[in-house]
C-alpha cells in the first residue's frame, strides 16, 4: 500500500510530499523545508518509515532545503539534478533515472526551463506527477532569473507533462491559492499559460511581462541550497531542549515519558490541569504538582514560574496539550506535556497522591 502525505511550508508557501510503501516502511521526500525539519521528522518517526531519500525537483530560491540535515539525523540520501551545480548529493539524477522506494519507484523527468536543474518526478503507475516549479496548478514557475528559459519550459510541460494520461494527478512545489492538486487534463484544458490553444509565442509574451518582484530569501536559499541545505553562516539548525530528554508531536509539542519526568522530581513544575475532584480522587496526582484548571489557566498564568521548566498534565494528556501550547504561545520557552497523561503515569507504575480515594 502507498502511504502519501502532502505537507505545507505556510512561509514559503511550499509544498513538500511524503510518498513510502506501507509493506516494507521505505519512504522518499520530495522538496524538504528546513524550518519544517521536526514537523517530517516527526511524522516518519510517528508512521514507523525509514527515510532513504530525499528529493529536490530543483535548486530553490524561496526556502532552504531540510536534505542535508535529514541526512545527518535519519541517515537519509540526497538527490538532485546534475545540472543544478550543487555540491554534497548523494546522486545526481538524470532524465529517465528511476529512485526506489520498496517496490515502488519514481521516474525522473527533466522539465528545465524555471531552471536548468528542474526534474519532475512520476509515480510508477502514472497516477501522480510532482512537478515541483514546471507546472503550477494554472500557472508555472517564473522564468527571469537562474537560467529561466521560456522557450525550454514550455516544451518541458508539452513533451513531457502533457503527454502523461489525463488524470494522471499533478501535485505542484507550490501553491498560492489554495487548491493544492490538479491533474494533466485540467492543465491541459484551463491553464492559462500553457493550455488550450496558447502558442509558444504567446507563452513568451505572458512572461516576459510578469513583472514579478525578486525572491525575499533568494541570497540566503540558492547558496545554502547549492550545498544541499549544510547550515553555514546565519544558517543555523534548530536546537532540541536541553532540560530533559523531550520527543516532538505532529501537533508541534515536545512530550515528555512518565519515567522521564518522575526523574526530573523538583526540577520542574508539574501543572496539572483537570479539575479538583479528578485531582483528589481516582488516578490520583503527581507529587509537587500545582492544581490549575485548564479553564482558569489564561487568567492565572503568573502565578506559573518562568525560571524552570513546566510539565502539563491531565488524565489522558489531550487537555494538558492544548495547555502546553497555551503557555508556549504566552511565552513561556521551556513547556512539555505529559504523553498519555495520569492514566499512563499510573500503568508504568509510578506513585501518584490521593489515587483511589
Amino acid at each position: 500500500m502507498l502511504v502519501f502525505r502532502p505537507l505545507f511550508d505556510p512561509a514559503s508557501s511550499t509544498w513538500t510530499y511524503l510518498l513510502a510503501d506501507r509493506d516494507s516502511g521505505e519512504a522518499v521526500l520530495i522538496d524538504p523545508v528546513f524550518e519544517q525539519l521536526r514537523r517530517d521528522e516527526t511524522l516518519i518517526r510517528e508512521l514507523g518509515l525509514t527515510l532513504k531519500w530525499t528529493l529536490e525537483t530543483h535548486v530553490h530560491a524561496d526556502h532552504v532545503t531540510a536534505g542535508w540535515l535529514l541526512r545527518q539525523r535519519l541517515g537519509s540520501r540526497i538527490a538532485l539534478s546534475v545540472d543544478g551545480g550543487a555540491s554534497g548529493a548523494d546522486r545526481l539524477l538524470q532524465h529517465g533515472d528511476k529512485v526506489a522506494f520498496g517496490p515502488r519507484h519514481l521516474q525522473v523527468r527533466a522539465t528545465p526551463g524555471h531552471t536548468n536543474s528542474c526534474l519532475s518526478y512520476l509515480l510508477d503507475d502514472e497516477s501522480r506527477v510532482f512537478t515541483g516549479d514546471c507546472l503550477l496548478i494554472r500557472g508555472c514557475g517564473r522564468t527571469d532569473f537562474q537560467q529561466g528559459n521560456t522557450a525550454s519550459l514550455y516544451r518541458s510541460v508539452h513533451m513531457q507533462l502533457f503527454t502523461l494520461p489525463a488524470d494522471c494527478l499533478v501535485y505542484p512545489g507550490h501553491d498560492y491559492n489554495g487548491l493544492g492538486v490538479s491533474s494533466i487534463g485540467e492543465e491541459r484544458r484551463f491553464n492559462p499559460r500553457l493550455g488550450g490553444d496558447v502558442s509558444e509565442a504567446d507563452f513568451a509574451g505572458f512572461m516576459h511581462h510578469l513583472s514579478l518582484p525578486h525572491p525575499k530569501q533568494i541570497d540566503r536559499a540558492v547558496p545554502a541550497n547549492l550545498r544541499c541545505g549544510r547550515p553555514e553562516g546565519d544558517v543555523q539548525p534548530p536546537s532540541d531542549p536541553k532540560w530533559a530528554p523531550l520527543s516532538f508531536s505532529i501537533a508541534g509539542l515536545w512530550e515528555i515519558t512518565p519515567h522521564a519526568l518522575a526523574e526530573l522530581g523538583p526540577k520542574v513544575q508539574v501543572v496539572d490541569v483537570r479539575e479538583p475532584e479528578e485531582f483528589g480522587h481516582g488516578l490520583g496526582h503527581i507529587e509537587g504538582a500545582l492544581l490549575l484548571p485548564l479553564g482558569e489557566l489564561e487568567a492565572r498564568q503568573a502565578e506559573l514560574p518562568r525560571d524552570r521548566p513546566i510539565v502539563t498534565v491531565c488524565r489522558s494528556g489531550a487537555r494538558s496539550a492544548r495547555a502546553a501550547g497555551m503557555l508556549g504561545k504566552a511565552g513561556f520557552a521551556e513547556v512539555a506535556n505529559l504523553r498519555g497523561g495520569m492514566l499512563r503515569w499510573r500503568a508504568e507504575g509510578l506513585p501518584a497522591l490521593g489515587a483511589g480515594e
